[in-house]
């Protein structure tokens, strides 16, 4: 079967997740929607150019109608977050999108799996499964991909290690209340804590940089978008290839770490059919009690916003 992905969005995040798609050889397929067929005409343009350089994928300026045969739907549309703005933000505007669009992905294909990108990424996740809570294992947000991606980054620099030698993740909100998981971090199979020139105060520095990141980045250029590109393109690899990879992801939480009702992320196993399996594991008290704090604050901002869970859509 053809392995083809919807992205929804053509600008900086949607189009840079084409191209990493299509540099990664992910997908046969890539479609792109915009309301601003100008953008999205002008970014597919730019994208088959470069397909002699990394081989055959057809990409192209489509509709709601290529989400019948795609095994995925990146939601990357919406408004982006402006320098001194937090992502919370953006809850009323980018919730009116996703009430409006989620219903026709559906429609259309009942089966697809559903990539929450849009930024408040938890809140717009638990949006989309308080609409379907029929789909939920269907529904994910990218969540602390990119955080993790981040943290790992850095503790590279300062251990001098590959990053892709270091385990080591972020979960909880995609934002200002996010954890770092110092006590399962691992360097190989060593524990971070025991790794030459540990300094748990310059690792929770590394930590704070890693989670501001996006306030620099945005400063400086507007959008953060070729790091999630990356991470968007691996989060679609595991789904059209059933790698079931574990990724720290933004998913509806049913009792796990005594948190329940909302959406947030920790480690996940993801294959086609979505969601595989959420992982158990031990973490410290003073992560675990941080981790319960930033489930109350995203909490929060869904009773703020009157989010219901199980507000279904029949379709």
């Amino acid at each position: 079967m053809s392995k083809k992905i919807t992205i929804i969005g053509a600008g900086f995040v949607g189009s840079t997740a084409a191209y990493a798609l299509l540099a990664k050889h992910v997908a046969d397929e890539i479609s792109l929607i915009d309301i601003n067929e100008k953008l999205v005409n002008s970014q597919v343009m730019d994208l088959q150019h470069s397909v002699p350089f990394f081989g055959l994928c057809k990409i192209k300026a489509g509709t709601y109608d290529d989400i019948k045969n795609s095994q995925v739907v990146v939601m990357a549309a919406g408004v982006s977050q402006k320098p001194g703005q937090t992502r919370f933000d953006l809850v009323k505007q980018n919730a009116r999108i996703i009430r409006d669009i989620t219903p026709k992905i559906f429609s259309k294909n009942p089966k697809v799996i559903l990539l929450m990108v849009t930024n408040p990424v938890d809140i717009l996740t638990y949006l989309a499964c308080s609409l379907f809570p029929q789909k939920e294992k269907q529904i994910i947000g990218s969540g602390t991909v990119l955080d993790s991606a981040r943290f790992r980054f850095l503790l590279g620099e300062y251990f001098k290690i590959n990053p892709q030698s270091i385990h080591a993740y972020i979960v909880g909100e995609h934002g200002d209340s996010e954890v770092p998981l110092l006590s399962t971090a691992t360097i190989g199979n060593m524990p971070i804590t025991r790794f030459k020139n540990y300094s748990k105060k310059a690792i929770l520095k590394i930590f704070e940089k890693a989670k501001n990141a996006a306030y620099s980045i945005i400063e400086g250029k507007q959008a953060t978008y070729y790091a999630i590109g990356a991470g968007i393109a691996q989060i679609c690899q595991a789904i059209l290839h059933n790698e079931n990879r574990v990724l720290p992801l933004s998913h509806l939480i049913h009792n796990q770490c005594g948190i329940s009702d909302v959406a947030l992320s920790l480690p996940t196993v993801l294959g086609d059919k979505g969601i595989v399996q959420e992982l158990i594991f031990d973490i410290c008290p003073e992560e675990m009690e941080k981790l319960k704090e930033s489930a109350a604050m995203l909490k929060k901002v869904i009773k703020k916003n009157n989010i219901i869970y199980a507000n279904i859509v029949k379709i």
